[in-house]
């Protein structure tokens, strides 16, 4: 019982702080670009984590916080690039074409920042943020420290994303996003390969 109530503690002031370090960063905007790492297609239907941040990255767009956004996401569990994936559904929503771009790279959450900030980097891009939720973010905090990542945080909002989870999804072809010769990285890596992959030591 006591566990629980410190996991809830933590939650709730986790969620707390993350309204706070969004309102701070948000009075430095617009960003050039937002990083929004990926997760798994299954081939059917986006799943509730990946669409709660193509949206958060869509209201990022809508609200002139951002100017750019960098999906980031290789085809890492399934034979969909994740980034891919969440392009095809943010040009549904309306986010132009023009505006995105795609790190194809990334096989951990350490990546999906180390690349994105590289590409970033390489268009000219300075002032860069990380947009997803709350846990992710305060978990990639000692990465961004530790390898001198200068990008803000600008952590979902769960409260101003209930009216856009509850719509229907649209609609993608996700065949330009398929990867050929695909093989998961389960079977491609050892558990110990994908611990030091989830630590940021696999990046070269």
């Amino acid at each position: 019982m006591k566990k629980v109530i410190v996991i809830l503690l933590f939650i709730s002031i986790l969620l707390s702080c993350s309204k706070q370090v969004y309102k701070s960063a948000v009075k430095t905007a617009p960003f050039d670009a937002v990083i929004v790492p990926g997760v798994p297609f299954d081939g059917k239907e986006w799943n509730d984590v990946m669409k709660m941040r193509v949206y958060w990255s869509y209201l990022l767009w809508k609200r002139d916080i951002t100017k750019h956004i960098i999906y980031s996401g290789s085809a890492v569990y399934t034979p969909y690039f994740e980034a891919k994936i969440m392009k095809l559904y943010a040009v549904k929503l309306g986010i132009p074409d023009s505006i995105i771009f795609t790190d194809t790279l990334a096989e951990h959450s350490t990546e999906n920042l180390w690349y994105s900030y590289k590409l970033a980097k390489k268009y000219g891009f300075e002032k860069i943020a990380l947009a997803t939720d709350p846990f992710q973010n305060f978990m990639m905090r000692k990465f961004k420290i530790d390898n001198s990542l200068n990008i803000r945080a600008l952590p979902i909002i769960f409260d101003e994303l209930d009216t856009f989870m509850t719509l229907k999804s649209p609609v993608i072809d996700p065949v330009s996003a398929y990867a050929e010769n695909f093989k998961s990285i389960e079977k491609r890596e050892s558990k110990w390969k994908q611990f030091r992959g989830t630590l940021g030591l696999n990046i070269k």
